[in-house]
C-alpha cells in the first residue's frame, strides 16, 4: 500500500512539473511571438509615406493648412515643398505642416534652373551641347531646360547657396535635390513619342556639357580633348569626368546641410546604373541621406512588377552604403488598386518608404488607399 501510494505520489508530481514546464514554455513562445509581431509592427510604423508638392505664394494658410490636415488623416508622414527656392515661402509652410504632424523637406531644382534671375545674368553659367548649343538659349526638349554647369565655379557656388539658403530654414528636415544630374542623352522610352524621337545613340544635341571650362579641366586631367573623338560615348573617361562633377556637387551639398544639422535627399532616376546611361548619374556613390528614385513604370512602358525590380536593384546597389531608399510613384495614371500594388511592390523588395508625385494628383479614392497601406 505504501509503495502504491508513492509511485502514486510521483506520477503526480510528475505530471505536475511537466505541465508546469509546458506552460513556461508555452508562454515563452507565446512571448517570442508577442516580439516577433511587435517587431513586425515597428518595422511597418517605420515605412514612410511623402509627397511632392509645389507651392503658390498667393495661397492662404489656411488653404495649406487643410491640405496639410488632408494628407496626416490619410497616412502621410512627410511633404517635400518646392518653394522655387525661397526661403521665406518655405519658412511660412514649414510650421503650418509641422502643426499637422508632417515633416517638411524643401525640395529644389538643383543643375536645372528653369528661370533663375541671378543665373539668367551670366550666360556662360549654362551646359553647352556637343554640337555648341548653349542651354542659355537652346534647350534640349523643352523650353524649361536650363541647365547650369557643374563644373564652372560660379555656377556650381550659386546652386549650393541656394542649397544653403534652404538649409538655414527652421524645423525643414532636408534639402531635397532634384534634376541632379545632367540632361537626359536618353529619355525614358515612353517619352520617345511626345518629341518624335529614336534615340538609339548619344545624340549631340543632347550630350553636355562641352563648355570651355568642361573641356580645359577635362584636358588638364586627361591630357585629350574629347571634342577630337570620333564617338565620345565611348570614350569612358569623359564619360567618368561627368559623373564625378555630379557626385562632387552632391557631396559638397550634403555638408552644407549637415553644417546646418539637416539632412540631405534627392529624387533620382530608377537604379544607379540606368542612371548613368541616361542622365549622367550615380547615386549610389554619392554622400546623401535619402535617395527617392523616380520609378514611373509608365515613362519605360513597364508593368507595376518593375517597381519592385527597380526598387530590389537601387537596394542592392546600396548595401554598403548608410542612404535609405525610398521609392518614388507616379500616380496620375493609376487607380487605387494600381497604387496598393505599387506600395506592396516597394515594401517587398526593400524600400523604407514611398512617395507620390504628386500631391495634386491625389483623389478621394488614392488617398483612401494610401491610408489602409499605412494602417497594414
Amino acid at each position: 500500500m505504501k509503495f502504491r501510494f508513492l509511485l502514486f505520489s510521483l506520477l503526480v508530481a510528475f505530471s505536475t512539473i511537466s505541465c508546469l514546464d509546458n506552460m513556461q514554455k508555452a508562454n515563452a513562445n507565446t512571448a517570442e511571438a508577442s516580439e516577433g509581431t511587435e517587431s513586425e509592427t515597428n518595422a511597418d510604423s517605420d515605412f514612410k509615406y511623402w509627397t511632392w508638392i509645389t507651392a503658390d505664394a498667393s495661397r492662404t494658410d489656411e488653404s495649406y493648412t487643410e491640405e496639410f490636415k488632408k494628407y496626416k488623416e490619410n497616412g502621410l508622414d512627410a511633404v517635400l515643398i518646392n518653394t522655387d527656392t525661397d526661403p521665406e515661402l518655405l519658412s511660412r509652410l514649414t510650421p503650418l505642416a509641422k502643426a499637422e504632424g508632417l515633416e517638411v523637406h524643401a525640395w529644389i531644382m538643383a543643375v536645372n534652373r528653369p528661370g533663375d534671375k541671378v543665373a539668367l545674368k551670366h550666360p556662360e553659367w549654362y551646359q553647352v551641347s556637343r554640337n555648341g548649343e548653349s542651354c542659355f538659349d537652346h534647350r534640349p526638349y523643352v523650353d524649361y531646360y536650363q541647365w547650369l554647369c557643374p563644373t564652372r565655379e560660379e555656377s556650381r557656388n550659386h546652386i549650393l547657396s541656394l542649397v544653403e539658403g534652404l538649409a538655414k530654414v527652421k524645423d525643414v528636415e532636408t534639402v531635397h535635390l532634384d534634376y541632379i544630374r545632367f540632361p537626359d542623352i536618353f529619355l525614358p522610352i515612353g517619352l520617345l513619342p511626345k518629341y518624335n524621337l529614336e534615340q538609339t545613340t548619344e545624340m549631340p544635341e543632347y550630350d553636355f556639357c562641352y563648355c570651355d571650362v568642361c573641356i580645359a579641366k577635362f584636358k588638364e586631367m586627361h591630357h585629350k580633348d574629347p571634342r577630337d573623338t570620333d564617338d565620345p560615348q565611348i570614350d569612358m573617361e569623359w564619360k567618368q569626368f561627368r559623373l564625378n562633377r555630379i557626385r562632387d556637387l552632391v557631396n559638397d551639398a550634403y555638408k552644407i546641410v549637415h553644417e546646418n544639422n539637416k539632412e540631405l535627399s534627392a529624387a533620382v532616376f530608377p537604379y544607379p546604373e540606368m542612371a548613368d546611361h541616361m542622365v549622367r548619374q550615380r547615386w549610389d556613390k554619392w554622400d546623401i541621406d535619402y535617395v527617392l528614385p523616380m520609378i514611373y513604370n509608365n515613362f519605360y512602358n513597364e508593368e507595376l512588377d518593375w517597381i519592385g525590380f527597380a526598387t530590389k536593384q537601387g537596394v542592392q546597389d546600396l548595401e554598403a552604403k548608410n542612404t535609405e531608399l525610398h521609392t518614388g510613384i507616379y500616380i496620375p495614371e493609376m487607380t487605387p488598386e494600381d497604387l496598393t500594388e505599387a506600395i506592396n511592390q516597394a515594401k517587398a523588395n526593400g524600400a523604407k518608404g514611398v512617395s507620390f508625385f504628386d500631391g495634386g494628383a491625389f483623389t478621394k479614392e488614392k488617398l483612401e488607399a494610401v491610408k489602409a497601406a499605412s494602417e497594414e
